[in-house]
């Protein structure tokens, strides 16, 4: 019987987050009612549940065979199961904590958990985490359990902050390795507040409800958690991660929180393109040279493409107005033909084979999006990101063999971008890749009116007039 369940997650491997669809394993919490006394809650899977019921009765000695069972009933909506035995119940049970890894009986699951109401939660919202942090204090518990482990059969977990490992516990239940770091934190006057967390052993909602006392900001283990544990993990603003296994790792929960280091180095084989050569009817001047946050829209985009690229061109036909940025200016092959002559210029005149594009209006640019789209540049003749309202290609990578597609369409007097599409291969990002570095999609917000202007200038997103005119850029393109 599958006692899984499907939940969308996000992967990260060579150097990429991916989306897709995890099952997770259920882990489902049983109230064992017996003659009317309410006696445990079992934490199991949901299935032939009556067999779990009369075991855990069988092995506890509450019986010895079925004549001892008068009757048992299970509810599985309400997640409770009734029984009524031969005997009395002991009115005084004096119950064995477990390591975690046996019978499973917990008295008090953790509570939900309110993130304002948590001691670590502004820690948690600030905390960003590179990968690599991630694998490292992963292969720090492994280094650390086989320098201390004199025999197999036990859990590790350890704590970071990112740089370096602070606390490790070994026990033979993993719930119990995080008590162990929590009272010598304690003893040790040590902050647990915004650290992560690395575990050996699944990760259930006993585990996160501790981690979340404690102000942890991320989980990590080898293996998966289970769907409470993911939705309380949720709830608590931590961020869970599984598979942790060489250089790849699977996030269930608050995936914004992790980013790839940006590259030391220049994207190598793509020229960065800035499309200047825009008429700007409705804003009524050039929209390059409007001045936001300190500098003119050109120039923040110059400078952000600049930093990630060893080649830049602006397409313009007014040269004269860029002269203090040092790079080429070219001018439209296809003269007013749109944005899409502008893709066809810079293709033309790029020194590499594929182009980043983009439009003169976006002062937004995200280097860690751009980054993101670059490392896909193979999937495709064109790779173009997805945002709410539908493809960016004015935010978009192009390839040469793009340019007889294009210049079909240009011939035919056709000015949309996107009418080329069919006869090449497309790319497209999911939104859900995107988030992660640019939650609120500021990177594809392009000005176009002055309303956008001076929402733009005094900081208010204004997200009905922003909608209006993204709108009226994708009827464009």
């Amino acid at each position: 019987m599958d006692n899984s369940q499907k939940h969308s997650i996000v992967r990260f491997e060579r150097d990429q987050f991916k989306s897709l669809e995890r099952s997770l394993v259920q882990e489902y919490p049983l109230e064992l009612i017996v003659n009317d006394r309410p006696l445990a809650t079992l934490v199991a899977s949901p299935h032939r549940l009556n067999f779990l019921v009369m075991g855990f009765l069988r092995l506890q000695g509450f019986i010895d065979s079925r004549d001892d069972i008068l009757s048992l009933g299970v509810c599985a909506d309400f997640g409770s199961a009734r029984v009524q035995v031969r005997g009395a119940i002991p009115e005084r049970l004096k119950p064995t904590l477990t390591s975690g890894c046996g019978t499973g009986i917990s008295f008090n699951l953790p509570l939900p958990v309110d993130p304002d109401e948590t001691c670590g939660s502004p820690q948690r919202a600030a905390q960003r985490v590179a990968p690599a942090a991630v694998f490292q204090l992963m292969k720090d518990l492994a280094r650390r359990a086989e320098q201390y482990a004199s025999h197999g059969g036990m859990h590790s977990a350890a704590v970071g902050d990112g740089e370096k490992l602070l606390l490790f516990a070994e026990d033979l239940g993993r719930h119990n390795t995080l008590d162990r770091i929590a009272g010598e934190a304690l003893f040790r006057d040590i902050d647990l507040r915004g650290r992560m967390l690395v575990t050996s052993g699944r990760i259930s909602t006993e585990m996160v409800g501790k981690a979340a006392r404690l102000g942890i900001a991320l989980i990590a283990s080898r293996t998966s958690p289970t769907d409470k544990a993911v939705e309380l993990a949720e709830q608590a603003g931590i961020t869970l991660v599984g598979y942790v296994r060489g250089e790849t790792f699977e996030v269930y929960s608050h995936a914004e929180r992790l980013a790839p280091t940006l590259p030391q180095t220049k994207i190598a084989g793509i020229t960065g393109v800035i499309l200047a050569g825009g008429e700007s009817r409705r804003m009524g001047c050039d929209k390059s040279l409007l001045p936001v946050e300190g500098a003119r829209f050109i120039d923040h985009i110059y400078r952000r493409l600049a930093a990630l690229f060893d080649e830049v061109i602006i397409v313009t036909n007014s040269p004269s107005l860029y002269q203090d940025l040092p790079c080429r200016k070219v001018p439209d092959i296809y003269y007013a033909k749109g944005a899409l002559a502008g893709i066809h210029s810079g293709l033309c005149h790029a020194r590499h084979e594929r182009i980043f594009a983009v439009a003169c209006d976006m002062p937004f640019l995200n280097a860690e999006v751009i980054q993101g789209l670059c490392l896909q540049a193979d999937q495709g003749a064109v790779v173009v990101p997805q945002s709410p309202r539908g493809p960016e290609p004015l935010h978009a990578l192009y390839h040469k063999s793009c340019l007889p597609a294009i210049e079909a369409v240009l011939d035919a007097g056709r000015r949309r971008i996107v009418a080329f599409f069919p006869e090449v291969q497309v790319h497209e990002v999911p939104l859900a890749e995107l988030t992660l570095h640019d939650p609120d999609g500021r990177s594809f917000r392009n000005i176009n009116t002055p309303e956008e202007y001076f929402q733009c200038r005094t900081g208010q997103q204004g997200e009905a007039g922003a909608e209006r005119g993204q709108a009226r850029q994708h009827q464009q393109n």
